[in-house]
């Protein structure tokens, strides 16, 4: 005989579906409306109108003054990021998306405890995703010592529909007048000097000057959000004296504010472009727009160069989406190479020998619209070229890929990739 069931086990079952598809819907879907038209080319990117439309359209005012030093591979990117933690002599403020474990980060857990100790303010921002795998005793050890530490978006009943924004953002001050941004988190895979599979290649910059206020700034918008404190005063936000000649702007975008800012920097970047764009990219699935700004670009005669990861990469489904939409970006013109050694982690985009905008933002849908991002704009025409000599020297480490070949490769791989582009909009 068929058991029925009661009309409140019914009742409640179809509420439950309800909400969980309710919460899927508001985790999956962005809250404000997207960028709907082609950017059109008004300026070009030496036009002093472009670093107006950057600073008071989208983000804050390119400051003068700065110093900027670019740290390849993580031999050279930790070493500074450390002795700065431990010289600091007023606060340390530090926000990661990937905090793991192994000797690199007992190294930080241990730099960041002494300092604390030592009455040092020390304010950790841990995304809780991105932190899953770091070892309970490093934040033990901190907390122990006095280190503040937040995890950013931690899933709660009542606020489960912010679990699928994190934070990607990567950034230390340092008494508010040192900075570092970039690629890097904290986890082995980024130690050494990208020598085998197991020692990734990225790129982390260190910032001094009047910008290194503006990345402060950053920090505390989320250090907000995940602890309702305000951190101020002079221990936070110094007087900051001109470092050098270097002009910039640290760029940020959230989903609770300003979602397309990011999307929308990059957009201006490549429609301004005349002559070269270079773009490293670790994880490069752009939507349409992008794609069609790029292929706008290499129509009109700029030189668009792209460095993706090639079989080594951490994520095979984000690399099968971005191969299924390479067609009309080749046929266009646009030489795509993808990096051979080891996994490739940078996010670098230089245009036209002046911009190299570098921080966490992946050129894909979710740093563009899900994740909370923050990327350094420098101006600085040395510096440009300087990063362009990068890239070749990345470039020859790489292995292009022809329109021909992306047409006739095996129709299981082109199969995976079809399938891998439908998850484009959470990749």
């Amino acid at each position: 005989m068929k058991k029925t069931r009661h009309p409140l086990t019914i009742a409640f079952w179809s509420a439950l579906a309800t909400v969980v598809a309710t919460l899927v819907v508001l985790n999956f879907l962005p809250g404000e409306k997207k960028i709907e038209q082609h950017i059109e080319r008004e300026y070009s990117l030496h036009d002093a109108q472009f670093r107006r439309a950057m600073g008071v359209l989208l983000g804050p005012p390119v400051t003068e003054g700065n110093r900027f030093e670019a740290l390849i591979n993580g031999d050279r990117i930790f070493p500074p990021m450390l002795a700065a933690i431990r010289g600091a002599k007023k606060s340390v403020t530090f926000e990661t998306y990937i905090y793991w474990s192994g000797d690199i980060g007992r190294a930080f857990a241990d730099a960041l405890s002494e300092r604390a100790r030592a009455g040092i303010k020390v304010h950790v921002l841990l995304d809780w995703v991105g932190s899953q795998k770091i070892e309970k005793k490093f934040l033990q050890s901190m907390e122990e010592a006095g280190v503040e530490i937040r995890r950013f978006h931690k899933p709660s009943w009542y606020d489960i529909a912010r679990f699928n924004n994190r934070t990607h953002r990567k950034l230390l001050v340092v008494d508010g007048a040192v900075g570092f941004t970039g690629g890097v988190g904290i986890a082995p895979e980024w130690t050494g000097n990208a020598q085998d599979p197991d020692h990734w290649r990225d790129s982390h910059y260190k910032v001094e000057g009047p910008v290194v206020a503006q990345m402060q700034a950053v920090f505390m918008d989320n250090w907000i959000k995940a602890s309702g404190e305000v951190l101020h005063g002079e221990r936070y936000f110094p007087a900051i004296a001109l470092r050098g000649g270097g002009a910039a702007q640290m760029f940020s975008s959230s989903p609770s504010g300003g979602s397309e800012s990011m999307h929308l920097m990059y957009l201006l970047s490549i429609a301004a472009a005349t002559r070269t764009i270079d773009l490293s990219s670790a994880y490069f699935v752009p939507d349409d727009l992008a794609r069609a700004a790029l292929i706008a670009a290499a129509k009109r005669g700029v030189r668009v160069r792209i460095i993706t990861p090639g079989p080594i990469i951490d994520a095979q489904t984000v690399r099968r989406a971005s191969r299924a939409g390479w067609g009309p970006l080749l046929e266009a013109g646009v030489q795509i190479s993808e990096y051979q050694p080891t996994m490739y982690h940078c996010k670098v985009m230089v245009v036209d020998d002046l911009l190299v905008s570098v921080g966490s933002t992946n050129f894909d849908n979710r740093s563009f619209r899900l994740n909370d991002e923050a990327n350094l704009n420098i101006y600085d025409e040395a510096f440009a070229r300087a990063q362009v000599a990068v890239f070749e020297e990345d470039l020859a480490k790489s292995k292009a890929v022809s329109f021909a070949q992306w047409q006739e490769r095996p129709w299981r791989e082109k199969l995976l990739e079809n399938l891998a582009a439908l998850l484009g909009p959470q990749l």
